[in-house]
């Protein structure tokens, strides 16, 4: 095997977190190098996405960490130059039971509180920012305008860019065969291609990361959940927001859907019960149980026509939140993994939170990030807007 020059941080996956970590990294003066087992950035669960961007969310860290990925996408044209198709269509929570209207409303304070703009519509003022959804048992929901959707090929793709003209080293088609401890403390990796010594290495593997960690003894709680969306033809102009409805219904525990500028519908929903393993092949059942809820939420759309389907991973906690941080008795070891199919909402926030960890710089909030995120937390709360 080849040995090359060392780093100060290697990093495990060029995707929704591995990529804009790699970029904050070089920008703040360290050398990294990004191990990627695929061809290109953004070739595992990042190109599954469907591009929702949301800080509204249950949990504080979440809040948090999406709060500033939201500033990130939002100013990045602006800042860095390239068009990312960044839109502001806001998150539409939809309450069609008494249940979910309590659960939204029971959440207000809290999110206000955590500096969210987020606000309860009545059923009237619902259906002027989504005037085709269904009005039969609406009784209204939460709008938050701040979120928004883009695209996660784009943004991740930019991501890279900049992150090599930070002087970033991108590694694809190579895989982390086995991790180099001495001590209690990380040396570098191996890999099917060379070694390489490091200060830190980043474990941002997505529905992989449980894999890599274990090399090193160190269990997380991660595994892969497979989920399935579908695009539709264009047609014109009817809704900005991204439209949830969080009901357990037959076959599905969520549902949610946007129209993409380009006029195109969005649909994914979360199956019930999961569907465990690293499945990536379509379903027959997937299209006909996802169109009869989308004409349920919107009849309008009855006719329109789908274009594809798809499926991909969520690399799933047993509460819904990532697990991010350092593990205790182990100098130089980074989890930035578990974000439940959130990642690209999440990546630039956890980016920005593991590049201040590396280089000491946390502020008290990120601080608590990072001990609620702990890879060996209890479990136990729940992500309610899951």
């Amino acid at each position: 095997m080849s040995q090359t020059k060392p780093y100060d941080v290697i990093i495990a996956g060029a995707g929704s977190i591995g990529t804009p970590t790699a970029m904050y990294l070089a920008q703040a003066g360290l050398s990294v190098l990004v191990i990627e087992a695929l061809a290109s950035p953004g070739q595992a669960s990042n190109k599954h996405a469907i591009g929702g961007v949301r800080a509204t969310h249950s949990d504080p860290s979440k809040i948090h960490l999406c709060t500033s990925s939201i500033q990130i996408f939002s100013t990045w044209k602006e800042t860095y130059g390239d068009d990312i198709d960044w839109r502001s269509g806001g998150y539409n929570f939809v309450a069609y039971t008494d249940e979910i209207e309590a659960t939204l409303k029971g959440l207000l304070d809290q999110q206000r509180a955590l500096g969210l703009n987020i606000n309860w519509l009545t059923k009237e003022e619902n259906l002027e920012i989504a005037p085709h959804l269904n009005p039969e048992g609406l009784r209204g929901g939460t709008f938050s305008p701040e979120d928004g959707t883009a695209s996660p090929l784009k943004a991740c793709f930019s991501f890279w860019k900049h992150a090599q003209a930070a002087g970033v080293e991108f590694h694809f088609n190579e895989r982390v065969t086995d991790i180099m401890v001495e001590g209690n403390r990380i040396q570098g990796i191996k890999t099917d291609k060379g070694s390489y010594t490091c200060n830190t290495f980043i474990n941002s593997s997505g529905s992989w990361s449980r894999q890599i960690s274990q090399m090193i003894g160190v269990e997380i709680p991660i595994e892969p959940d497979a989920h399935e969306a579908g695009v539709t033809e264009p047609v014109q102009p009817m809704f900005d927001a991204m439209v949830v409805d969080i009901r357990a219904c037959p076959g599905s525990s969520n549902y949610y859907f946007y129209q993409h500028p380009t006029g195109k519908v969005i649909f994914c929903l979360t199956p019930s019960p999961q569907i465990w393993g690293n499945h990536t092949q379509n379903t027959s059942s997937f299209l006909p149980q996802s169109c009869e809820r989308l004409v349920d939420l919107m009849p309008i759309l009855g006719n329109i026509r789908v274009r594809r389907t798809w499926r991909g991973t969520y690399p799933m906690t047993p509460d819904g939140n990532p697990i991010i941080g350092s593990v205790e008795g182990l100098d130089g070891y980074l989890i930035g993994a578990g974000t439940c199919g959130q990642g690209f909402m999440l990546g630039p926030g956890v980016g920005k939170l593991l590049a201040n960890t590396v280089t000491g710089n946390l502020s008290q909030v990120e601080k608590d990030c990072l001990q609620r995120m702990r890879y060996d937390r209890s479990f136990d709360s729940k992500e309610l807007l899951k």
